[in-house]
């Protein structure tokens, strides 16, 4: 016997693969094949089992791209094979394609139950176990030919423009002729599946992966290698059915050998990350759903051991909608304890762009399903791939009753190790929730020797604990978890030289990792991913259509429940329901970010308008009835849905108004445009560009000496890798400044500017209105341009050693400088509707309606002063997945705050994204509920989801000190409860006590508190 770890290796490698593994199926026959192309969309099930088919066979051709073919397979088991094993293996012509990113395949049975999926790593059906010699059988495979948009290379992954990611044209237009077939039926047959051959590949697979991973000089690893060459050599290669036992019996002492009793203990956790719409279109993520969860069921059957964690609701809801059977199965598992709803969302969202009362109700709805179809009260935020996490995240969990956080994502940062992979996380309010890394660095582990010797090794918490968590199954569709993972799991369990794997549930997890470390470190502040920035800016359509629809939203509930009390106007209980549950699927980690394929953001913008259509429509219905009749010629009532009251129109109420607060007309001074209001002269040279920002009242230029504000800037944007996900730091390597002016004039109003560079044009509208501190920039962008980076730059005469941003129900502050590699790091960071720097006395912000990407930086100037320059991220040009990427016109507001603290700058922010409305009436309508203190903000305001009179308001502390403050409602008031987020009573102190009919209220910096109150039976009507 050679001592020669390569030379074992090698031979175990080429005999596993060319001999052994090929004798687990290897008695077999042809199946008979029909095939039955669609021609178009997805068909029901029925029709399928209904349409005529053709013969086919192995070696045809099948599938233009996006297109779905359905075959018929059958067999009769052979006499000889009576009481053995049988299975149908079938390859719909898979290749070497990673799971998930290829052709799909589901089997039905000839009454259209679902059997399980067929995918690159699992190919083999059920037909008897066992079987019945002369029994026939019938299959039908609903194969989709998804086509392989990120094709991976000898060099990695490959990000080229491609078009397949697109509505091909044969399914928009039935004339349209198909593409060529993108697959091939590779096999088709009858086997036998032979047991004993199936277990001496898992156990050789096992021990290899152990011996290749031991230290060379262990004797562990030399012992594997010896007891590897016996069982290779126990094996007769013509006949390995037969010798299959005896080369297990070589390795019963080596699989026998238990772990040391402190060897690291990993909890695996079944699961599948599936994208509900990425590379492929949303209807495809159904389809995904039905056959993992089909394939997951289904070696629950046969591994009662076998616990799967499923996230994301709303996959949950398509299976109940769209495939009833399938979702049947899960509540027969989630009975037996075997499926577990997981991570209390709705979807899986970004984080970064969100809104705050979107992240409530991701929780919301995502609880409030796993409640009422399960009965199951989630823990978790299960987050593994989401691309960063603000620092409101720990308060809105704990008031959600979740009390763990999962994600894997911040092992992909490019610069900075983050230090932990078990710690608590604190939010900007103070609140921690108890978090995990896994340190396997992914989520969709296959349990391999290298991952769990990883597992061990990158463990950053060792020292101090001894538990970790692996996710493990093919996610996207390639099918979740499979029988050789589970059989790498059994002997994982207890192996000397490994980890120990325990097949169990999150919570058994989390419960064990808390009380093992119950001390562990402390991170505060935001979970910045050091990569993905791109995702900030990329499909700015997309995100404006978030940002509109979460603010109607907000509109349409504070109006409908005002109505509903003031004048018994029904409720639109169904309808906002239904279109929350619409925005909240398009929060999708891969749909908001813009980093999903050109099909998916063509639905998205679709989508989109017909929510804000429908939107608009609930809002105008309410403002109707609450406005009353209008008078000839008389003032419209003004509706404010802003959260601070403005020119005479209180917070969250309507009042006549003759007039809207007139804009600054354009004065000529030389050569310069001038708007000045008595607080903030603008100046405007004849380029377009802003010379001068003074306050008047301060008397201080906000601008830096000799550098324009407003400066549209182009940089070329072409990433290493990742195209609509990433902006590489270089890109500030290379810069055009947009300086060159095709016109510039004045209007009554505003100040009008006309550039056109490279194949774009854009249009800006420059307005002050009076009594406003707040510069608009109105900009209608038609954009042709490729991989270029469109920024509005703001060099500010101020000494800022931070910037604040918005983030969900608060605000960050970030460090201006680069001392540290983690500051460094920071170069694109994220902010909703705005960004503010300043000195402690003096300050300026940016405001806008749609605009996330945003860079801080600053420079010492010659005179010593510093400038500090913020730029917007208007808008990208990314080639990849999406060749035509944000091309066409756009429409964006933002907006330069002179001499303003962070107070002004929340007020501002909520204003430019809820505008005023008027409508013809006379009544002035009292809000429903006010509040006296400027620090906090309501965010939401409604009536109960229980469809009892309950309003429920959900306010916040807004300026991040403690705020007492008093909130009145304008209805006879009976009673007041603190709640969660599902409106269920919290059972601790809220910061509340009632006062005859006012709310007394007490709150520490960015609380959020959910008020329930309930009304006197005299206020609705």
């Amino acid at each position: 016997m050679h001592n020669d770890p390569a030379v074992t290796e090698a031979r175990l490698a080429r005999v596993l693969d060319q001999r052994i593994r090929p004798a687990v199926h290897a008695r077999s026959v042809p199946l008979s094949i029909g095939i039955w192309e669609v021609p178009g969309e997805p068909v029901p099930v029925p029709v399928a089992l209904r349409a005529r088919y053709r013969p086919a066979g192995a070696g045809d051709r099948w599938g233009p791209a996006w297109t779905t073919c359905w075959f018929r397979i059958s067999g009769t088991v052979p006499e000889e094979w009576d009481g053995l094993t049988v299975e149908a293996v079938v390859d719909l012509g898979f290749g070497a394609t990673e799971p998930g990113f290829s052709a799909e395949g589901l089997a039905y049975r000839p009454d259209g139950t679902a059997v399980k999926a067929l995918n690159p790593r699992n190919t083999h059906l059920p037909v008897g176990a066992p079987a019945r010699g002369g029994a026939g059988f019938e299959y039908f495979v609903e194969a989709a030919a998804n086509p392989v948009v990120m094709h991976t290379g000898p060099d990695g992954l490959s990000f080229r423009p491609t078009r397949l990611g697109d509505r091909a044209p044969w399914l928009r237009d039935a004339d349209a002729p198909p593409a060529e077939p993108l697959y091939r039926l590779h096999r088709a047959d009858l086997a036998v599946f032979d047991r004993t051959v199936f277990e001496l590949v898992q156990d050789l697979d096992v021990l290899g992966q152990l011996m290749h991973e031991l230290p060379s000089g262990s004797t562990r690893r030399w012992q594997l290698l010896q007891d590897v060459e016996r069982a290779l050599d126990a094996v007769d290669l013509q006949d390995v059915s037969g010798t299959a036992a005896a080369a297990r019996a070589a390795l019963a002492p080596a699989l026998a050998a238990p772990a040391s009793a402190r060897a690291h203990r990993i909890s695996a956790i079944g699961h599948a990350h599936i994208d509900s719409a990425w590379l492929w279109p949303l209807r495809e993520s159904v389809r995904k759903v039905a056959r993992t969860v089909s394939n997951v069921t289904r070696l629950m059957d046969d591994h009662p051991g076998f616990k799967f964690a499923m996230s994301q609701a709303q996959q949950l809801a398509w299976l109940k909608q769209h495939r009833p059977e399938v979702y049947a199965r899960v509540g027969e598992k989630v009975a037996t304890g075997q499926f577990l709803p997981t991570g209390s969302l709705w979807v899986e969202p970004d984080t970064n762009i969100t809104g705050g009362e979107s992240l409530a109700r991701q929780f919301v709805h995502g609880k409030r399903f796993y409640l009422e179809e399960f009965g199951v009260e989630t823990e978790d935020m299960w987050l593994p791939d989401t691309f960063g996490y603000n620092a409101a995240l720990p308060q809105v969990m704990k008031l959600a009753g979740v009390r763990w956080f999962l994600t894997q994502k911040i092992s992909w940062n490019t610069t900075n190790k983050f230090p932990h992979h078990t710690f608590w996380w604190e939010g900007i309010d103070g609140t921690r929730i108890f978090s995990h890394f896994p340190p396997v660095d992914t989520y969709n582990s296959e349990l391999s020797g290298a991952e769990v010797a990883h597992s061990e090794r990158n463990f950053q918490d060792k020292a101090r604990t001894n538990r970790s968590m692996v996710p493990f199954g093919y996610g996207d569709g390639g099918g979740g978890p499979t029988r050789e993972m589970l059989a790498r799991a059994a002997r994982l369990a207890d192996l000397e030289g490994s980890a120990k794997v325990v097949v169990e549930s999150p919570g058994e997890f989390f419960a064990g990792a808390v009380a093992d470390y119950p001390d562990a470190p402390v991170w505060v502040g935001e979970l910045y991913l050091e990569f993905h920035r791109g995702t900030l800016t990329s499909q700015l359509a997309t995100k404006q259509g978030n940002r509109r629809s979460e603010h109607l939203l907000r509109e349409a509930e504070l109006w409908a429940a005002t109505a509903a009390v003031n004048h018994g106007v029904p409720y639109p209980y169904e309808a906002l329901d239904r279109l929350w549950k619409t925005v909240l699927l398009h929060q999708f980690h891969d749909i908001l970010p813009g980093t999903s394929i050109a099909w998916v953001h063509r639905e998205a913008q679709e989508t989109y308008l017909a929510v804000i259509g429908e939107l608009e429509q609930l809002v105008g219905d309410a403002q109707r009835a609450l406005a009353g009749p209008p008078a000839p010629d008389g003032p419209a009532v003004v509706f404010n849905a802003a959260p601070h009251a403005r020119d005479g129109v209180p917070a969250m109420g309507a009042a006549p108004r003759a007039h809207r607060p007139a804009a600054t007309t354009p004065t000529r001074a030389g050569d310069d445009l001038v708007l000045e209001n008595g607080l903030v002269r603008i100046v405007v040279d004849g380029r377009g560009l802003v010379t001068s920002a003074y306050d008047l009242v301060a008397d201080r230029e906000a601008l830096a000496p000799g550098r324009p504000g407003n400066m549209l800037q182009l940089h070329q944007d072409f990433p290493n890798q990742w195209d609509a996900w990433d902006i590489d730091a270089f890109y500030r390597n290379t810069v055009r400044d947009l300086t060159e002016a095709e016109s510039v004039r004045a209007t009554d109003s505003a100040i009008h500017i006309v550039r056109t560079f490279g194949s774009s044009r854009i249009e800006q509208t420059l307005s002050l209105d009076r009594g406003s501190r707040r510069l608009d920039i109105d900009t209608v962008i038609d954009w042709h341009e490729r991989e270029k980076l469109l920024k509005a730059a703001f060099p500010l005469d101020v000494r800022a050693a931070h910037s604040t941003a918005e983030i969900p129900f608060g605000h960050v502050e970030r460090p201006t400088h680069t001392n540290t590699s983690w500051d460094a790091a920071k170069f694109e960071v994220c902010a909703h509707r705005f960004l503010h720097v300043g000195e402690r006395d003096w300050g300026a912000a940016l405001v806008n309606d749609s605009t996330y990407g945003h860079e801080v930086t600053r420079d010492t100037r010659p005179d010593g002063g510093t400038t500090t320059t913020v730029r917007l991220s208007l808008l990208r040009a990314a080639r990849f997945p999406d060749p035509d990427a944000d091309q066409g016109r756009h429409r964006l507001r933002y907006g330069l705050l002179v001499g303003v603290g962070v107070p002004e700058a929340i007020v501002e922010g909520y204003r430019l994204n809820l505008p005023e409305r008027p409508v013809p009436g006379t009544a002035t309508v009292a809000p429903l509920v006010s509040v006296d203190h400027a620090a906090v903000v309501v965010s939401a305001v409604k009536l109960a989801d229980d469809r009892s009179d309950d309003i429920i308001v959900r306010l916040y502390e807004a300026h991040g000190g403690r705020a007492r403050a008093t909130l009145t409602p304008g209805f006879a008031l009976v009673g007041v409860v603190a709640t969660d987020l599902l409106e269920r009573p919290l059972v601790h102190d809220s910061g509340h006590t009632v006062e005859g009919s006012q709310i007394r209220l007490s709150l520490r910096p960015f609380q959020i508190l959910t008020l329930r109150l309930t009304p006197g039976p005299a206020t609705r009507s």
